[in-house]
């Protein structure tokens, strides 16, 4: 037998009812076996296996994925969801208000001349879809494996547009009331033409994809947990 560490975040831990628990599975386990023990406990649960994604040792894990003895198994929705001086990278995930020049001063190099910034803010109102007010956000992460998805992301970004100097991704947990900016990305380079435009469009839409983070709203009739409609695969692993 091996003993494993289960942590629930989101939808997932309120209808598990705990944010944490142990489990006891078969030596040799695999993904599929470790579903199998974690629906018997929790019946509850298998009704969003369909939805729910597993990382096992802060990585995305599938079916067929080996559960290692000790491992810890984070259990989520989908996501709402540094090298050197050279290339300087910087991810923050905080409770504190983002401060875009600091954020700017911490990825500009003496030939940068070009930065783009995406900046997403907390609705007061939203109008596409179902119209509704929001009174405020509560932001949570699996930190751990969001500071490693988030430097994927920024590997992602220097693949594709190799000119890009900088990359700085920021996230603001907790709660959040209209008007309060939740995310910044930025990415510099030393001319606008270099693909920075397009690497801080990539790296938000990126980071709603494979980052573990979520989101509750809370408006006039009380709470909801907001979820996306990405289901990572194997290519989201990082390599």
């Amino acid at each position: 037998m091996s003993a494993v560490t289960v942590l629930f975040f989101a939808t997932l831990r309120d209808k598990a009812g705990v944010a944490q628990t142990q489990l006891e599975l078969p030596a040799g386990a695999d993904v599929a076996a470790f579903k199998q023990t974690l629906f018997a406990k929790f019946p509850q649960l298998a009704a969003h296996a369909g939805a729910m994604l597993v990382a096992v040792n802060k990585e995305y894990a599938f079916d067929a994925d080996p559960v290692p003895d000790g491992a810890e198994i984070a259990l989520f929705p989908p996501v709402s969801g540094g090298s050197g001086d050279d290339v300087p990278t910087h991810f923050t995930i905080t409770e504190d208000a983002l401060d875009l020049n600091a954020m700017l001063a911490s990825i500009t190099l003496p030939t940068t001349g070009a930065a783009c910034f995406f900046s997403g803010m907390v609705r007061g109102e939203t109008h596409r879809t179902i119209p509704h007010q929001t009174q405020h956000l509560v932001y949570e992460a699996y930190v751990p494996m969001a500071e490693a998805k988030m430097q994927q992301v920024a590997a992602e970004i220097r693949q594709r547009w190799p000119q890009v100097e900088g990359i700085a991704i920021a996230q603001r947990i907790g709660t959040l009331l209209p008007g309060t900016p939740t995310v910044l990305i930025a990415c510099t380079a030393g001319h606008r033409d270099s693909g920075v435009f397009e690497a801080a469009r990539y790296g938000i839409d990126r980071l709603k994809e494979i980052v573990p983070i979520w989101k509750k709203e809370f408006g006039p009739n009380g709470g909801e947990w907001v979820e996306g409609e990405y289901l990572p695969t194997q290519t989201d692993k990082q390599a």
